[in-house]
């Protein structure tokens, strides 16, 4: 592959990823939510693990169980999350999100979707695979990596 294309496709790989980071925390701000996206991303997982138990969502995020357990103490006393232990075994701490928490992700979900339709309001329907396949193949790189 030619040099041109490269340079191209990392630029516009870098400038996406920047770009919905911004747009992202702007939109936060606008809506006068005062979370982090990092703080975001932890709702998210909490919303899309089963079991939501502290090891479980810390393994999704890629993060310690510690570093979560910071972020979850902030969450809790903002009350956008709530801890329960497991009955039968009292180490396992699983996480339950608030309806503030809910209606947070449905802002944010927005967002997403927003921004899933104005890429495939141009594409003809046979580029949708093809485009579907080359991030699918993009993210086995990002997980190879860690």
């Amino acid at each position: 592959m030619p040099n041109e294309p490269k340079l191209i496709l990392n630029e516009l790989l870098v400038d996406i990823f920047n770009q919905i980071l911004s747009i992202q925390q702007d939109r936060l701000k606008k809506e006068g939510i005062q979370l982090s996206l990092s703080e975001i991303h932890v709702l998210e997982a909490i919303q899309k693990v089963t079991p939501p138990t502290m090891s479980l969502i810390a393994k999704k995020l890629r993060i310690t169980v510690g570093t979560l357990t910071t972020a979850v103490k902030r969450l809790v006393k903002k009350g956008y999350v709530s801890r329960y232990q497991d009955e039968a075994d009292r180490r396992k701490v699983y996480l339950k999100l608030t309806a503030s928490a809910k209606e947070i992700l449905k802002a944010h979900e927005q967002f997403h979707q927003e921004m899933i339709e104005a890429v495939l309001k141009e594409m003809k329907d046979n580029q949708i695979p093809i485009l579907i396949h080359s991030l699918s193949k993009l993210l086995e790189f990002f997980k190879t990596q860690s």
